[in-house]
């Protein structure tokens, strides 16, 4: 498609937005899955249908402007949830593994925050109201979303939890390579 117009461009960025909502679609269930958490879990289960809603939302401003929303592959989306497959195919502690997942939530939630601020600026540019309101709402979602993903990591991450995590890397390395702890001597030197 050839950007001749503000038009053009967002519908661009409409179509693009779908596209990356149908593969956050699609690999939501593997992290549902994969989360230890229990919080992580229900949250990445409510952003799942969250993110069926915000699709939805985006087909209906396609409706509104009499265009096809699909055919366009979202490539930053496609190369995020990749990175995101690395995170659930992660070995190891499950607390480390559920803060890597959320720190690969937490990239797509950042780029999709970028992209509908985009997409709600130039609906209002085009005097879109009914738009804006939609891609404002979606907006909100997503900010929610980091927000409560921001919550979840430091409830997993506590200074509890990352002493416990310390203790049991240390344990279970062989005695030779564990650091020697040092005592200081608090004497006075002349």
């Amino acid at each position: 498609m050839s950007l001749e117009s503000l038009q053009d461009l967002y519908l661009e960025q409409i179509r693009d937005l779908h596209s990356a909502e149908q593969q956050i679609i699609d690999a939501l269930p593997n992290m549902v899955e994969r989360a230890t958490n229990p919080k992580l879990s229900a949250g990445f289960t409510r952003h799942l249908e969250q993110t069926r809603q915000q699709a939805g939302r985006l087909e209906r401003i396609g409706q509104r402007m009499e265009r096809k929303v699909t055919g366009k592959k979202c490539k930053g989306m496609e190369g995020l949830l990749k990175e995101g497959d690395e995170a659930i195919d992660e070995d190891g502690d499950p607390q480390l593994v559920d803060a890597a997942l959320i720190a690969a939530a937490q990239r797509v939630e950042h780029y999709e925050i970028a992209a509908y601020g985009c997409a709600r600026t130039y609906a209002e540019a085009l005097g879109l109201n009914d738009d804006v309101a939609v891609l404002q709402q979606t907006l909100d979602e997503e900010a929610e979303t980091d927000e409560q993903l921001t919550q979840i990591s430091l409830s997993i991450l506590s200074p509890d939890a990352q002493t416990r995590i310390a203790v049991e890397a240390d344990a279970d390395r062989p005695a030779a390579r564990r650091p020697q702890s040092r005592s200081k001597n608090t004497e006075a030197r002349p």
